[in-house]
């Protein structure tokens, strides 16, 4: 009788995107010599041999320190371990006519710039007009191995290599098959997918070009919400590196280079060096930071806040290698109206000042 469990988590490298798990085992004295594909789907719960052996063609499947193929046949005392999507939620995904904005797409991903407002997948409160519900209809059943991993194992990433948060606008990545998302979450993993964004931010930075390395975790005194932990004992290592693009007193215009994908990670790093996102109503920089007795300024500001309703953050750039033809994919997204009407209006403010 087979009783391997999961040996207590390794650790998790720095670079962990947060949409795939990392798993270990350990196998059992008595266990008989069994394919590496059909021992891991009977381990790993909602789990399939497909995505496993996406997996170990795409390298992420190790053992004892070294990638194996799925016709391995596992051995008493072997160390696995294996990076995956995460396990599907129990959640009915229904298609929905929702205009998607596609960038470039072939047979194995697509490349999206994200309207702000919509979030990516279905979620606590967000069952419906997500990213993946207007996906699921657009493909139609062109795409079997998306579509069936979302109506048969009802998953709620599905080919997701990455996220944006729902008011964040821009470039995001979808794998359109199982292998293509092994190889590009690998890519990701091993930090070879380069993602640049632009904020309009409060203030001036005093360096033209900086890193945050400074955690980022679940806030202790509001979980809806992140925090940076500069005393490095909680959360999980996150690296942003930035540059100022031009400033307009009041406010600036930056690039952001993600070096880690925690969730609100340029948000809080940005607040924690003291330069919220403009109009980021969860961190504060839907308040006026920099603030002047020109009555003329404050209205200018209220007006910029109607206009631009969310955090001034957009995935302008994306770069990878594609999982089969190996070619170096890069993309450009403009910046969206809104943000282009307030950065607008500052630089006026300020050229008339």
């Amino acid at each position: 009788m087979q009783n391997d469990k999961p040996d207590k988590e390794p650790e998790i490298p720095a670079e962990e995107t947060e949409l795939f798990e990392h798993k270990k085992f350990i196998v059992d004295k008595g266990q008989m010599p069994v394919r590496i594909d059909k021992y891991l789907f009977t381990h790993i719960a909602n789990s399939t041999r497909t995505r496993i052996q996406a997996s170990a063609e795409a390298g992420t499947v190790h053992v004892n320190g070294k990638p194996v193929r799925s016709s391995y046949k596992v051995k008493p005392g072997d160390v696995i371990t294996i990076v995956l999507a995460y396990p599907p939620k129990e959640i009915n995904i229904t298609p929905e006519n929702i205009p998607l904005d596609i960038v470039y797409e072939d047979e194995d991903l697509m490349v999206i710039n994200k309207k702000a407002g919509m979030v990516v997948h279905p979620a606590y409160g967000n069952y419906s007009g997500t990213m993946v519900n207007a996906l699921l209809y657009y493909l139609n059943g062109k795409v079997a191995s998306l579509k069936a991993s979302l109506d048969d194992a009802n998953s709620v990433r599905p080919g997701l290599v990455h996220r944006l948060d729902k008011e964040t606008s821009g470039l995001i990545i979808v794998a359109k098959n199982e292998l293509s998302l092994a190889l590009l979450a690998k890519d990701m993993f091993d930090r070879a997918i380069s993602r640049r964004y632009v904020a309009l931010v409060w203030g001036e930075p005093s360096e033209r070009e900086g890193t945050v390395n400074v955690n980022v975790g679940r806030s202790q005194s509001d979980r809806k919400k992140m925090a940076a932990y500069p005393d490095a004992n909680h959360g999980k290592i996150a690296i942003t590196h930035y540059k100022l693009i031009e400033s307009f007193g009041y406010v600036s215009l930056i690039e952001c280079k993600l070096e880690t994908g925690r969730t609100h990670q340029i948000r809080v790093h940005m607040k924690h060096i003291g330069h919220t996102v403009f109009g980021d109503i969860d961190y504060g920089g839907d308040k006026i930071l920099k603030s002047s007795v020109n009555a003329k300024y404050r209205l200018m500001v209220e007006k910029c806040f109607k206009i631009c309703s969310r955090q001034a953050l957009h995935a302008k750039y994306l770069s990878f290698t594609h999982p089969t033809t190996k070619k170096l994919m890069e993309f450009e997204s403009e910046l969206p109206d809104d943000m282009k009407e307030i950065i607008g209006m500052f630089s006026t403010y300020q050229n008339q000042k």
